[in-house]
């Protein structure tokens, strides 16, 4: 048994160092390949500078086949030179045959070996199952036998684009909602109108398309990400159907590289069995299969990076890049904070079709408008009054934590069939809006009155929660933020015993819940049968007027001292 035992830990001994050396000759391998692609596309560059003129173009419709005597070799260049990502790894789909259930993984040849595999020892023991933190993985490199694999469909690929110094070749964009078709009808027109060559992929599900803008050359992920969002915010001027989730749908998926991943990847198309289906294949503008794809791919324009700089920066000085606030984030306007224009303020949309003028609403549960009449950019406007960047993402991202499960953009707004439904606070900057382009906002109570309470505030409330309570008694609807320990439940509680009507109080914590039910001792029930002395003198310790519970309102409701 000893010896057996010196046996197992001199191979993982073993193991542990050719991993180690694998992993150094990796790195070393990717700065080659780096450096290898930089003067690829220096010579690119240099060529296009006087490009033919019969060449077709990934924007012309009619792109003609030139590519059927293209030798299997100068396809698989041709896709690497375009679907270019992190050479030291790549993903692989799998399937489970016992539940259906499929995903990407790193492929490594070291995957589920029972000695070296964390993923196979299970998360309970001493290995790690975080694969690039495993210092026994042994990934596979993107070579041209991988891609052919892919192109022929012995496997699927997935491609990480964020690569190692966070620059990334290309941009994709991702539609899958119901209305996928008009999302990416729109997204093209504006990507035309910018002059950003774009190329339209359906899906491997057939269910959705991917929209590829590639570079020239390596550009920082964040700026091809602001570049992303601001054709994003430009297609939702037009159509204001396209969710806000659209942000959270670019790749890469970062701005900057997680700590123990590799970012999101996504799918290479072309992989043949998802072809013979007739997706992850490039369409047209009428989404029909372009009848010769690698015609296609070798006519595909690419954008520079001093294109995609000038881009982004007339945006930002227009604000334009997601046309959001954020919330308690550093911005560039902090340095000049008397340009900062007002929260929810944006650019003045010139409208060109006719508006109404009067919009109705309904307000109840929450600020329901009326659609008919409203152009697009104008609904795309008062969508946008109910929207913020997420300032959780980006404080995870500047952790280096993962966004997988944190939104970019929080959007309060849902559209309805024939409504636009807002939270109520929302109604003043509505209000604001409509009346900016001439439109008056008429709007119906329908709000529930509720049930009434016969109740009053026993408990003595200090000099700022008094002032609080009195500022937002004034109101239908108000925030109060204030430290720990300032009582605000208590001023809560003094505002339902004010309202006497029956509430619903929400909180996140059970120890919250415990200290809200155990505030309600502040509130005693109005005795309703008998009025005798103890209760006189209840209420005038109360009221401090020594009025009956069962009198009108009194004239103060301030508890006194």
């Amino acid at each position: 048994m000893t010896d057996r035992h010196s046996s197992d830990e001199r191979r993982r001994t073993l193991a542990e160092q050719i991993a180690q050396e694998e992993q150094r000759i990796s790195e070393i391998d990717a700065e080659l390949e780096h450096r290898r692609a930089l003067v690829s596309s220096f010579k690119e560059q240099l060529a296009a500078i006087e490009p033919r003129a019969d060449r077709p173009t990934a924007l012309d419709e009619g792109a003609t086949s030139t590519t059927a005597t293209l030798s299997s070799e100068e396809k698989v260049r041709m896709f690497r030179s375009l679907f270019r990502g992190r050479e030291d790894v790549f993903a692989r789909r799998w399937e489970s045959r016992r539940t259906g259930k499929a995903g990407y993984s790193p492929a490594c040849a070291n995957e589920w070996d029972p000695v070296l595999c964390g993923k196979a020892r299970g998360p309970g023991s001493s290995g790690k199952t975080n694969c690039l933190e495993c210092c026994r993985h042994a990934f596979f490199r993107v070579t041209d036998e991988e891609i052919e694999k892919h192109l022929k469909g012995f496997q699927v690929m997935g491609v990480y684009p964020l690569l190692a110094d966070e620059n990334c070749w290309f941009l994709a964009a991702d539609f899958d909602d119901g209305a996928w078709q008009e999302d990416v009808a729109s997204f093209r027109e504006t990507c035309r109108s910018h002059d950003v060559p774009v190329a339209i992929e359906r899906s491997r599900s057939g269910k959705g398309a991917h929209a590829w803008l590639f570079f020239s050359e390596p550009v920082p992920s964040s700026l091809a990400r602001s570049l992303g969002c601001f054709l994003i915010t430009e297609t939702m001027v037009h159509r204001h159907q396209l969710s806000m989730s659209s942000y959270d749908r670019l790749f890469p998926s970062q701005d900057t590289l997680p700590k123990g991943g590799f970012g999101n990847l996504i799918a290479l198309p072309l992989q043949r069995e998802a072809r013979a289906k007739g997706n992850s294949v490039f369409v047209d503008a009428s989404f029909t299969p372009y009848d010769d794809q690698w015609a296609f791919i070798s006519s595909i324009q690419r954008t520079d990076l001093n294109r995609v700089r000038e881009i982004v920066q007339d945006a930002g000085r227009r604000g334009k890049v997601m046309g959001l606030r954020m919330v308690d984030a550093e911005e560039e306007s902090d340095q000049t904070p008397w340009k900062r224009p007002p929260s929810g303020y944006s650019e003045r949309v010139s409208m060109n079709e006719t508006l109404p003028r009067e919009v109705h609403a309904v307000i109840s549960q929450r600020l329901f408008l009326e659609r008919n009449g409203l152009p697009s950019p104008l609904l795309n406007k008062i969508k946008r009054l109910a929207a913020f960047q997420n300032p959780e993402f980006y404080k995870r991202q500047g952790m280096r934590l993962s966004t997988a499960l944190t939104p970019r953009v929080i959007a309060c707004a849902e559209e309805l069939s024939e409504h636009i439904a807002l939270p109520r606070g929302c109604r003043p900057e509505v209000e604001a809006l409509l009346n900016e382009y001439g439109i008056a906002l008429s709007v119906a109570d329908k709000r529930e009155e509720g049930a009434a309470l016969y109740c009053s505030f026993t408990c003595t409330l200090t000099s700022s929660q008094k002032r609080a309570a009195k500022a937002l008694l004034a109101h239908d609807m108000g925030v109060l933020v204030a430290p720990p320990g300032t009582g605000k439940t208590v001023v809560g509680i003094f505002l339902i015993a004010m309202r006497r009507r029956n509430t619903l109080v929400l909180v996140h914590r059970k120890p919250l819940l415990d200290q809200s039910m155990g505030r309600t001792t502040c509130v005693v029930p109005w005795q309703r049968t008998g009025r005798n002395r103890a209760n006189r003198c209840w209420k005038k310790q109360t009221y401090g007027r020594g009025r009956c519970c069962h009198d009108s309102e009194p004239d103060s409701p301030w508890p006194r001292s």
